[in-house]
Parts: structure tokens; sequence; C-alpha cells
């Protein structure tokens, strides 16, 4: 009884932590991830309000005495919630989370590749479509195959970029580049969508998404949020 109780105090939370960019410009890409996570059984909270921003913009543009205040708040929630374990479909908070926080970090991807037979997900898809590489999920944090296994556990054939996995190329969103540089920045994305020779271009990057979303607008390319492949193809 005693071992009962001291393991139910002791007990940790795990929390789902969108980012800021799905929270507050994507909530239909959150709603899936959450519905996925409510599909496995994954036990969470989300906290709405309390836990902002990861500091990743700050810290990646050097003001390193900024990020720690940021940070300092956010592990204070994190203890004052109990929080063990961070899940996140953001790569760059992942990414922040993993490197720069004392918590346990999973990404969506990681975590979705090792749950796929609970998903029961429809595996007789015939197209052939292509996977971009974001930057902090790939060169920086090395996962490359949990995104490729969710694809093509669905049926799709994936058709690799010119440059992809560690030389794949960065949508040009992300870095400042997109708010200090927009035409270049969607230079950058243009160069991108002018070798793709499928119709369809995923992604799990929200900012990857919204970027490449923006500047295909004027092409024959849908660019999807992984999420959302997943939940077209999750049988009821």
């Amino acid at each position: 009884m005693f071992k009962k109780l001291k393991e139910l105090l002791s007990s940790k939370n795990t929390l789902y932590y969108p980012g800021c960019l799905t929270q507050t410009v994507l909530p239909q890409i959150q709603k899936n991830y959450e519905n996925i996570l409510n599909t496995l059984g994954i036990d969470y909270i989300y906290l709405k309000t309390e836990i902002k921003c990861c500091g990743s913009p700050a810290h990646n543009a050097g003001y390193e005495q900024d990020f720690n205040t940021l940070k300092e708040k956010n592990k204070n929630l994190l203890n004052e919630y109990s929080i063990g374990k961070i899940i996140t479909n953001c790569p760059a908070c992942y990414h922040i989370l993993k490197t720069q926080y004392n918590v346990e970090v999973i990404h969506t991807t990681q975590l979705i590749a090792e749950n796929l037979k609970k998903l029961n997900l429809n595996n007789n898809n015939k197209e052939t479509i292509t996977y971009h590489d974001p930057c902090h999920l790939g060169r920086h944090s090395g996962i490359y195959d949990e995104p490729r296994a969710i694809i093509t556990s669905m049926g799709y054939t994936i058709k690799e970029l010119p440059k992809n996995r560690q030389q794949s190329l960065c949508c040009g969103g992300g870095a400042g580049l997109r708010t200090n540089y927009k035409d270049l920045s969607d230079a950058v994305a243009k160069n991108i969508l002018d070798v793709v020779t499928t119709k369809r271009i995923v992604t799990c990057c929200p900012l990857c998404y919204a970027h490449l979303k923006e500047n295909a607008k004027n092409t024959k390319i849908e660019i999807i949020e992984l999420s959302e492949l997943i939940t077209k193809n999750m049988k009821s």
C-alpha cells in the first residue's frame, strides 16, 4: 500500500507542447496531434497559457540573457506542474528543449513511429509523394527515419528531393530570414518547389509547412503537414 502511494506521489506528468506557431497560427494541426495522442492512449496535459515560447528564437539570435530568463520561468512552471516528459510536434522546440532544458523530450514522429499499430492506419495508398526534412528535426536532431516510416506505413512511396536528409535544403522560413529578408526567404522556398516532381510535399515542421504552403499558392503542388496525412488515413 505504502509503495503504491509513494509511486503515486512521485509520478510525473507528460506535457503536450505544440509550440508557438502551431498554437497561434495552425490550431487545426494542434487538434490533429491531440486526436492522434488521444487515439494512442497517451496520458498528457496541455497548458494553454502558462508555458509559451520555449526560447528558441532568442537563443538562435544570440540573446542569451533573454533566453535564460525565459528558460528559468518555463522550468519553474515545469516543476510546478510536475512535468517529467514533453511531447512536441515542433522540431525547433524539440531541439531547444532537448539540449537546453533538463527534461525528457520526444518528438511526435518518434512517438507515432513506435506506436503505428495502435493507430490502425489505412495502408493501401499507391501515391508517390515527396518528404521534406526540416532543419531542426534532421540535421540538428538526427531524426530522419521515423517520419519516412510513418509515411510508408500508409502505403505511400517517397520520392526524395535531390538534396535530402543531412543535405536537405532549408525551407527559407527560419533563422529570421522570412522576417528580415522576405524576398530571399521566398526564393529559397521556390528553389525547393522547382525540383519537386510529385503532386504533394509532406513535412512535419509547422514553419516549413506554413512557408512552403504560402509559396506554393501559384503552383500545382499541395503542401501537407504530417498530421493531416495521418488523420486522413486513420480508420474509424
